[in-house]
């Protein structure tokens, strides 16, 4: 079944028709080389079956963790940097007004660890004031700077807050599967962790674990394809 049509009529005035053959031969090559995976980068190429195959039993843990969330936490402060948080947010500004009342929604998603402003952070800890939150550290290796730093802050004032026992029960990691700092410290304290697949680049990581805790927690997507 063909998904996708290409109309041709608007290019007459830059590509003559007898180019177009050609350029087809090249699109059918690049085509058959994504697909079979002999081309550059074919490691990753796992984003070619998302969101259909994925891993059912995960995800139910990552519902039961939305679900958590939203009953003990007035701020999930997701912490992560570029494809780390960005699909999220392009899909929570989607279904929000830009000035949308935030203060009427019973939990918020805030978003940090994107860059090294001190001044940022420090206006998120005085929205928070000494409201309950979570924390969702979303990085393959957990040593990029920005989020370390970043995690760093809410993880000690979580501990500051609610000693260490409850605080890991407030902390949720996003890593790889087996290895990297994150993977290590998680599995030390008992984090609750979701995995970012290995065949799946940043561009494609909103349709992994790295977007479904945000969206499943602000009910804005059903995982039950």
């Amino acid at each position: 079944m063909s998904y996708i049509k290409f109309d041709s009529s608007k290019l007459s005035k830059f590509v003559h028709e007898n180019e177009l053959p050609e350029i087809q031969a090249m699109v059918t090559a690049a085509d058959e080389e994504l697909r079979k995976g002999t081309g550059a980068g074919s490691d990753f190429r796992d984003w070619l079956e998302l969101p259909t195959k994925y891993d059912h039993d995960e995800v139910s843990r990552i519902q039961r963790a939305a679900d958590k969330i939203k009953s003990d936490s007035k701020y999930l402060i997701t912490i992560g940097i570029g494809g780390s948080y960005l699909g999220a947010q392009m899909a929570v500004n989607f279904l929000h007004p830009n000035f949308y009342e935030r203060k009427n929604q019973a939990t918020q998603v805030e978003f940090v660890g994107n860059s090294l402003s001190s001044s940022y952070v420090n206006d998120l800890l005085n929205l928070m004031g000494d409201d309950d939150f979570s924390i969702n550290m979303i990085s393959k290796s957990g040593t990029t700077t920005e989020s370390a730093i970043a995690f760093r802050i809410f993880k000690e004032k979580l501990i500051e807050k609610y000693g260490e026992k409850e605080a890991n029960q407030r902390i949720y990691v996003t890593t790889d599967k087996a290895h990297g700092a994150l993977r290590h410290e998680a599995t030390v304290n008992g984090w609750e962790s979701f995995i970012i697949p290995d065949g799946v680049g940043g561009r494609y990581s909103v349709l992994t674990p790295v977007a479904y805790c945000q969206l499943l927690f602000l009910g804005a997507i059903s995982l039950t394809f």
